[in-house]
């Protein structure tokens, strides 16, 4: 069989045009086979990366509803939980407001324990804990801004107004935060709920989210049930869920990610079997008084049959390698860009199998009817049409 490998060669690269056109359809397709996949694996990677260990409770009509502050006094007392921390949404702008930031407000010393995979020095935890109007700021959200420690920023609300009727808060740049292993957003920024609470036109005492730790991972269901009850039949009753099943909805409110990108990559694979079939076809037509040779030199049917098989898994096996080994550099290079959003991004082994086993499909099916028809040819008929 590999001694038909330069007739193969010399078939493929007769209509060089063609041969180009075909290859490069079939690098295009899994070049974004590549990076689409790796796309919707980092995003559930990075459902996975939430905290096995933690719990958000929001009102139970949605998040944007307010719970009283007495909500999170009575979760911190409830069996199991570890830790509590609140968490609202500040709505965070900086300067002409034309760039959003996403800005929380929290109880520092609990969120910190809540949080224990947040990094940051230990003096700067501490100046986090003491400084009424500290804020802490995610690696990639200091190195957009250039923020440093020390420094004192003014950060607008499109939320809230302070008693004097103004939006802007001012806040000492404590810490830069770094994350591992965690959900968290290295983008985001954190300061105190007191600071927060005490300047507020309106809306005190409330909060949009608490963020619980629970002492044992395998209790979360139960605790989560635990905490919901307490305020059944209330005026605020909650919804406690799991940090992954709280992101993963919050995946799914944008729509299924996983099937949007499922179903682009199927419509590029069936616009490249299309051209591929369509150029292994024509290839076969234009071969037909050759065929016809190759029979009457001693080529059986089922000889020619492999060697039209071997041309279209060579196609395809040739462009596809080299289009996942581009999505493959090309993962590496953006892993450095969106790291920060995507921790995992990246070519997975799955991929890479899968990728492999699509090739080799799309080459026998592209092969296949060209390949039936030269082999049912008859001698007399492929001279004669030659």
């Amino acid at each position: 069989m590999f001694r038909w490998l330069p007739l193969v060669w010399a078939n493929l690269t007769r209509r060089k045009l063609r041969f180009a056109f075909t290859f490069i359809s079939i690098l295009l397709a899994f070049l974004m086979f590549g990076l689409l996949d790796a796309l919707r694996t980092s995003l559930n990677e990075a459902v996975n990366l939430a905290g096995a260990d933690r719990l958000l409770l929001q009102n139970k009509i949605n998040m944007t509803v307010p719970n009283p502050i007495s909500h999170y006094e009575k979760v911190k007392a409830v069996p199991g939980v570890r830790a509590a921390t609140v968490m609202s949404w500040f709505g965070g702008m900086y300067k002409d407001g034309k760039q959003p930031i996403q800005v929380q407000v929290v109880n520092p010393e609990a969120f910190l324990e809540v949080y224990p995979d947040l990094l940051l020095k230990p003096e700067e935890a501490a100046a986090f804990k003491q400084n009424r109007q500290g804020i802490i700021v995610g690696k990639v959200l200091a190195d957009s801004f250039g923020w440093k420690v020390g420094q004192r920023i003014p950060i607008r609300s499109a939320i809230w107004r302070k008693l004097d009727g103004t939006d802007t808060w001012q806040f000492d740049i404590v810490g830069i935060y770094d994350v591992k292993g965690s959900g968290i957003n290295k983008a985001s920024a954190f300061f105190s709920y007191d600071y927060f609470n005490e300047s507020l036109q309106f809306g005190r005492d409330s909060t949009n989210m608490i963020a619980i730790r629970v002492a044992d991972p395998a209790q979360s269901d139960q605790i989560a049930a635990r905490i919901d009850a307490q305020f059944a039949n209330s005026m605020n009753e909650t919804k406690t869920a799991t940090e992954r099943a709280f992101l993963k909805r919050f995946l799914d409110q944008m729509g299924d990610i996983g099937a949007i990108l499922v179903s682009v990559t199927t419509a590029v694979f069936f616009t490249m079997l299309l051209v591929t079939a369509n150029s292994v076809a024509e290839s076969v037509r234009e071969r037909t008084n050759e065929i016809g040779v190759l029979k009457t030199l001693g080529f059986g049917s089922r000889s020619v049959m492999t060697l039209i098989l071997l041309e279209s898994l060579s196609l395809t096996l040739v462009g596809g390698l080299v289009g996942l080994g581009l999505a493959y550099l090309a993962a590496i290079g953006l892993a450095g860009v969106v790291g920060d959003y995507f921790p995992s991004f990246g070519l997975r082994d799955t991929t890479l199998i899968m990728g492999v086993a699509l090739m080799l499909v799309f080459g026998v099916i592209t092969g296949l009817w060209p390949g039936l028809t030269a082999m049912r040819l008859k001698i007399v008929d492929a001279l004669r049409r030659g």
